[in-house]
This record gives C-alpha cells, structure tokens and sequence, in this order.
C-alpha cells in the first residue's frame, strides 16, 4: 500500500491540478476508485474527468485529428538481447513503479511491441466493457436491483 502511494506520487510530482493527476494516474493504469482515495475526492469527480477525455479522445480520432499523445518519456533507443530479451529502461521503469518480477502484458499492433501493467490492461479491458453498456446505464444498480427482486422472490417462495 505504501509503495503504491509512492508510487502514485511520483507519477504526478509537478502536476498542478487535480484532473491532470487524475489523467497521469489513469493512464498508469491506476483503478478510478483507487485514484479516488488517493487524490481524496469523489470517485463521480474522477469517473467524469476520465469520462471526458476518452470523449476528448474520441473526437480527435474521428475527425482524424488526433494529436499524438505527448508520451511521459521520450523514446529511448533498446537492443534486443540474447534470447530476445529487453531491457525495460530505468525512466519508464520509475514512471510506472515497475521492479524486477513484475508482470507485463505484451502485445503486437500494427507493428508495434507494446508492454503494459496489469492495473493498464484491467482499465482497457474495463473500457472496453463500458463502451458495450448504454449510457446511462449502471450495470451495479441493475444488478442490486436484480439481487432485490431474487431476495423477495425467495421470501415469498420460502
């Protein structure tokens, strides 16, 4: 817990507000809540500033003017070792809190090699998952209100 507190803050050292850290922090792939409790606000806050920039995003790429995400690090020169190793270098490493042992997702795309966290591949796979829901919508209310209704169910059936 404290290591990832440190963690988060070095991720948002020299950033004035509190959407920016919130940005920084998500695409390290922090969870919403977790960001929510570290910043100490409200996970509405952080979901609707999140929300937004995806939207943001989300324009940009339609109307095919989307700017490059300015990349936390510049790109740094790697070779590729025996066995096909590589060395994650020492910048990126501190950026994301990574440390030996740590477990990477890998994946190809148009012809790209690209490494992310765990927490990262949870809140693309979370992302994605939202993206199928209507808005508006709210899979937790629904399914409380289908536990409510199973409850009473099983109240009257006995």
């Amino acid at each position: 817990m404290i290591q990832n507190h440190r963690q988060m803050e070095k991720l948002i050292r020299g950033l004035t507000s509190k959407s920016e850290k919130m940005r920084a922090l998500a695409g390290a792939g922090y969870a919403r809540a977790d960001i929510a409790r570290f910043l100490g606000t409200r996970y509405q806050f952080v979901r609707n500033v999140l929300v937004q920039e995806e939207a943001r995003k989300a324009k940009h790429s339609a109307s095919g003017s989307e700017a490059a995400a300015l990349p936390e690090h510049p790109p740094i020169k790697v070779k590729l070792g025996p066995d096909g190793r590589v060395v994650v270098p020492a910048p990126f490493r501190e950026a994301l809190g990574l440390k030996e042992g740590d477990t990477l997702i890998a994946s190809a795309e148009h012809g790209e090699l690209k490494f992310m966290t765990i927490q990262a591949a949870v809140r693309r796979a979370q992302d994605m998952l939202r993206q199928l829901v209507p808005e508006g919508v709210s899979l937790v209310d629904e399914l409380i209100e289908d536990r409510r209704r199973e409850v009473e169910e099983e109240e009257r059936n006995g």
